[in-house]
Formats: C-alpha cells, structure tokens, sequence
C-alpha cells in the first residue's frame, strides 16, 4: 500500500500505539484492590455489606461514586496524523 512519505508500517505502529495507550488507561481504571471500607472515604456514610462483598476493595458509597463518575469529562481520542479535519474544529 503507498503511504507517500511514511515508511513501511508506519500505519501499523500508529494503530498498535493507539491499541496500548487505551489500554493501559484502561488498567489505570480497574477496580479497587485491597481491603474495603466500612463507611465512604469521603462522606462517611456506611458502605452497605453487599457493595463491599460485590466490589472488593471499595472505597465510597453509592452516591458518592456516580458524583464522581457524572464528573467525570469524557476523554476525546488521540489523533496521531493531525489530519485537517482536527485542525478545523
């Protein structure tokens, strides 16, 4: 395939480079490890035994955790190639 002034596989690295920078913010993202709380971390209201048991290692409550994830931005994409398309917006 002519990849004009890219030499060969550069396409293949870009995408594989993209694959392991998703994954490794993936595992980043993993569930907690270790021992879970009795009450929330943040605002110490009991965590129920079934959210303990369910996800080992659990730090907040309920509520506590969907603030947290509504608060959360979503991540745009990585464009590699600096196409036109990107830089118009």
């Amino acid at each position: 395939m002519a990849g004009g002034w890219a030499r060969d596989g550069a396409v293949s690295e870009q995408i594989e480079a993209s694959i392991q920078d998703e994954l490794a913010r993936l595992k980043a993202r993993r569930a907690p490890v270790g021992d879970s709380l009795t009450h929330c971390a943040e605002c110490e209201e009991p965590i129920p035994e079934a959210r303990r048991t369910a996800i080992p290692g659990v730090k907040l409550c309920i509520d506590c955790q969907q603030e947290r994830q509504s608060a959360q931005q979503t991540r745009g994409g990585i464009n590699r190639r600096g196409s036109k398309d990107s830089q118009m917006k």
